[in-house]
């Protein structure tokens, strides 16, 4: 019995270090993906419509804070629900940002909300 105890709380224990390694993994891809594109947008990005220079502004301050916001993942009650959503919420709205502004073209904004929504949803987790 005691033998028992011992290799769930190890199992529960490897899954909560697995966990943390990953979401820091994550914040950290998403890090450098961040910092490479806030660069390019401050430097290398001139778009023919300069309101496009505001929308990979936004893209990249989202980008920047929900990925600060992942290396807190390992430390809330639901880690895989809280860096999920924030992941999601990252690739569908701030995805989308860069894409309209690269590409000059609002049509491919219609994921944008949906990852608003995640931001929402990840933030919301925090309260269960």
């Amino acid at each position: 019995m005691l033998s028992r105890r011992w290799s769930t709380s190890r199992g529960k224990q490897k899954r909560k270090t697995m966990d943390r390694r990953l979401w820091h993994k994550v914040a950290a891809v998403s890090g450098v993906a961040a910092l490479g594109l806030g660069t390019y947008g401050s430097h290398g990005f001139k778009p023919q419509d300069p309101a496009y220079k505001q929308v990979w502004q936004t893209a990249s301050l989202y980008h920047l804070v929900h990925t600060a916001a992942l290396l807190a993942a390992p430390l809330t009650k639901h880690p895989t629900i809280f860096g999920g959503l924030l992941t999601t919420g990252i690739l569908a709205f701030s995805g989308t940002c860069y894409t309209v502004a690269y590409l000059e073209d609002r049509k491919y904004g219609k994921l944008a909300p949906f990852g608003g929504f995640a931001f929402i949803g990840a933030w919301a987790s925090l309260l269960f």
